[in-house]
């Protein structure tokens, strides 16, 4: 039998140690990939769909000019692409109108509600379509706009949620959130970015900074009336 001295011993111990850490430096084969990668939000991330708007304007060529329901649906459709709309507004008269100067005229009405609405002219462009065959043939316009998409988060009859041998988060720890997010986003565009910043307040950034290097207070000055505190008038 071998006598076991301390140097071996240690020997035994370094290497013993060694064969535990490269063990424990792989990843466990019951803890999924994504875990180490990212965050929970981004395991649930929100989607960007790009339609297009359209809206018929009814022309009858008994008429001179468009009826007040279609001057109503005219100027809605204006207000959603000044508030929503990407790129050109398009305007597309039909070719061989049965009434041509309805269609004119027509045309010129909705560019001027468009320029009361706050869109210039160079955001608009003109188009025409065949119309043959097609009687009392609309002016069609359209834009194009983004929506979000929400995550498709998985159900909780399908997880097992007493399974704690990875001991990691839920698939669907986030998504909940992700898509109460993608219900809320007032411009789904902003989700692809590339929209230009607009400029601050140099007047007021000059003064804030007068301030803080008089030792003053930066922040605005308030009333009596914009005060928070309760009321003692019933004490």
């Amino acid at each position: 039998m071998s006598k076991i001295t301390p140097l071996s011993f240690g020997a035994m111990i370094a290497s013993a140690t060694f064969l535990v850490a490269c063990q424990s430096s792989g990843t466990p084969n019951n803890i999924p990939v994504e875990y180490f990668t990212g965050t929970v939000l981004d395991h649930h991330e929100i989607g960007v769909t790009q339609h297009t708007e359209y809206l018929e304007v009814q022309l009858d060529t008994r008429d001179t000019q468009l009826r007040i329901a279609e001057v109503m649906n005219v100027r809605s459709f204006l207000d959603q692409y000044a508030d929503v709309g990407h790129g050109p507004l398009v305007v597309s008269m039909p070719k061989h109108a049965d009434n041509p100067q309805l269609a004119v005229g027509a045309v010129a009405e909705i560019r001027e509600f468009a320029w009361e609405a706050g869109i210039d002219y160079e955001r608009m462009l003109g188009a025409a379509y065949d119309a043959t065959d097609r009687p009392n043939s609309p002016i069609i316009m359209a834009f194009k706009t983004y929506k979000a998409v929400a995550p498709k988060c998985p159900s909780l009859a399908q997880i097992d949620v007493v399974n704690a041998v990875s001991n990691t988060d839920l698939p669907s720890l986030g998504c909940a959130v992700r898509t109460n997010m993608a219900a809320m986003i007032a411009e789904p565009a902003d989700l692809l970015g590339g929209r230009e910043l607009s400029e601050g307040d140099k007047v007021r950034r000059g003064q804030q900074l007068r301030l803080w290097q008089a030792g003053e207070a930066t922040a605005a000055a308030r009333s009596d009336i914009d005060s928070g505190a309760v009321s003692s008038v019933i004490n």
